[in-house]
């Protein structure tokens, strides 16, 4: 979130359809889901490409009805900010990975530089379930994020990754009880440089999110996910009505929870699969249990949980720095389980990681390949 002579560029969140559920789905198990299915599995390696094509770009028309190309692109200094953003995060000891590769075609995470179009990135696994083309942006950072502003402008990268981590506005949380003065904040983002309408306010500002969506049990004004907001906008809680400014940087909690839904790994440690044995996974909502694989044949291989839940499978071919998504399955909110066929190379070991959005019962779900 940008900042110059108390002028504030803010985020401004890509606004998706909200989840359906079929109507057989109970609102309790609704809420459960609602709290992971953004979420990464733990383990996974997020890949991430700079635009950097002459033809990556797009037109805007002007006032004046003429039309000017503005790029996606720019320059490695302004990159440099970003990858240390990607680095902070990594150095948090989380279980997610992040690299740079040279090709939108290898990566999850496709990022521009596309001036007057804000900051933003779509949450967490929106990047690949709603099935963006490869030529369009993830995330993109509308001003220049290089010096004199750069701690301010190192934190809007830190932020926006956070995004896509799964991670939401932290001052739309419903347990934060901030009442706004509505008008005051239509007006306010209404003005350069922002200049939002009356709609990006309400779903970036003012809408408060899902509670079921929200990390940890209480407000954190000073996340790296809350905008600052000037005098006036405020009107409850009182001693904000002056303004509020968050420290900077990772809170604490930013700290504790990400490392909490995405802890350290060490593949050396997995429990090997066996071929035909029905594993039990004794997981509460939202735990993920890894499994090595090691086929003893090259064939077609099925792989499906067991039992009354909803959860998510994701293979991963091992390499030798970084392990390669293979094939994954969500039966979340579905009536059936998850399930994928793929071909494994008994030259090959592969990790299987399975997390647990809802279950009926504890105990009652399993895993097995054959």
């Amino acid at each position: 979130m940008g900042e110059e002579k108390n002028v504030k560029n803010y985020c401004s969140l890509p606004i998706v359809p909200e989840r359906e559920f079929n109507a057989g789905v109970n609102p309790n198990r609704r809420e459960i889901i609602a709290q992971t299915d953004r979420k990464w599995v733990n383990g996974t390696v997020l890949h991430y490409y700079f635009f950097d094509k002459e033809t990556d770009g797009e037109y805007v028309v002007l006032n004046n009805g003429h039309r000017e190309w503005i790029t996606w692109n720019t320059n490695e200094d302004e990159k440099d900010v970003v990858r240390n953003a990607f680095k902070q995060w990594k150095d948090l000891g989380i279980g997610v990975k992040f690299k740079e590769v040279a090709t939108r075609e290898e990566a999850e995470i496709r990022i521009g530089f596309m001036r007057g179009n804000g900051a933003w990135s779509y949450i967490g696994r929106d990047i690949i379930d709603l099935d963006i083309r490869k030529d369009e942006r993830t995330m993109n950072f509308g001003w220049d994020l290089t010096p004199p502003l750069f701690n301010i402008d190192l934190d809007t990268a830190i932020h926006e990754i956070g995004h896509t981590l799964g991670l939401q506005h932290e001052h739309q949380n419903p347990k934060a009880g901030i009442e706004w003065d509505e008008e005051a904040v239509y007006a306010e983002l209404a003005k350069k440089p922002n200049e939002w309408d009356r709609v990006k306010t309400f779903q970036n500002i003012i809408r408060k999110i899902d509670p079921d969506t929200v990390q940890g049990s209480d407000w954190d004004p000073n996340s790296i996910m809350h905008y600052p907001f000037k005098a006036g906008l405020i009107i409850k809680p009182e001693q904000y009505r002056d303004g509020l400014t968050p420290a900077g940087g990772f809170s604490e909690r930013d700290k504790l929870w990400v490392r909490k839904f995405y802890p350290p790994m060490d593949n050396a440690d997995l429990e090997e699969l066996p071929l035909l044995v029905s594993n039990k996974l004794l997981l509460n909502h939202g735990e993920q249990k890894d499994f090595i694989i090691k086929p003893n044949d090259t064939r077609k291989y099925n792989i499906a949980t067991f039992g009354t839940s909803d959860s998510v499978i994701v293979l991963f071919e091992e390499g030798v720095e970084e392990v390669f998504y293979v094939a994954g399955d969500d039966d979340s909110g579905e009536d059936h389980n998850a399930n994928i066929n793929v071909e494994l190379n008994k030259e090959k070991s592969y990790i299987l990681r399975v997390r647990v959005y809802y279950s009926e019962r504890q105990g009652e779900i399993s895993v097995m390949y054959w």
